[in-house]
């Protein structure tokens, strides 16, 4: 129960501001599940939630069809080389790694909005476009391989750099960012499957939480002010990377 609550709170907060990992992962620990174990198993639960924000903007597939074919391969290669580097660590080492990684993707959740703003305002770049299509290529590569070794935050990253590369607009972009978080998520689930340590009924749990959550997200999604539920998620996600620094 306790455990598909949190997976339902993770795809409700996914689908208003971002940041569902901050929820779902401590709460795997709390449990106590190892670290590995339950970043692995929250991969793999919350990789469904990524096919509603795909229907619902399943029109802007033609437009960014080319764009999306040069994209996926540094995905998926980005996603599959942070789950290696995920299943190689060592147990103890990623776990003190645990509270600079939700302290990073709060941060990451904390300048969200500032970002967009600047992704939306920055409508001409000054530097050659080839530096900073191949500067941004490697962004999103590097984006890629902390999607799948962590994953928090990872679509903060993934919207700056995208950003940089392209000067469409916001919702044009986001598509993009869908189907990249969706592909470095899946490819790193796909690899954890054959050789990483998971539970499966917790992930057809919080599988079934997180798609709940996020239909219920995304039909509150015009009543609840999204600005003011991603502040309460960061100051929740700077307590639990606190307590783990203290406690962890």
């Amino acid at each position: 129960m306790i455990i598909t609550m949190a997976a339902f709170s993770a795809g409700f907060i996914n689908a208003l501001a971002g940041g569902g990992t901050l929820v779902s992962f401590p709460t795997l620990l709390a449990l106590g599940i190892t670290p590995i174990t339950a970043n692995i198993t929250n991969t793999l639960a919350l990789c469904p939630g990524y096919f509603g924000g795909m229907i619902a903007q399943r029109r802007e597939f033609p437009y960014q069809k080319e764009r999306i074919w040069k994209i996926l391969p540094l995905s998926i290669i980005g996603g599959l080389t942070g789950g290696f580097l995920l299943i190689h660590s060592d147990e103890m080492a990623f776990r003190t790694l645990i509270p600079y990684l939700i302290l990073f993707a709060t941060l990451l959740l904390a300048v969200q909005a500032p970002l967009k703003r600047w992704i939306v305002g920055g409508s001409h770049h000054t530097a050659h476009p080839r530096l900073i299509a191949a500067g941004g290529f490697f962004l999103l590569f590097l984006s890629s391989i902390y999607g799948g070794y962590f994953g928090a935050g990872v679509s903060v990253i993934i919207i700056a750099v995208l950003g940089l590369l392209y000067d469409d607009s916001l919702a044009s972009l986001n598509i993009l960012k869908i189907i990249i978080s969706f592909s470095v998520n899946v490819t790193a689930a796909i690899y954890f499957i054959f050789t990483g340590t998971f539970d499966a009924m917790i992930v057809v749990l919080m599988s079934i939480g997180s798609i709940m959550g996020g239909l219920v997200g995304g039909t509150l999604v015009e009543m609840i002010h999204p600005e003011l539920f991603r502040w309460i998620i960061v100051a929740l996600g700077f307590c639990i990377s606190i307590w783990y620094f203290l406690y962890g």
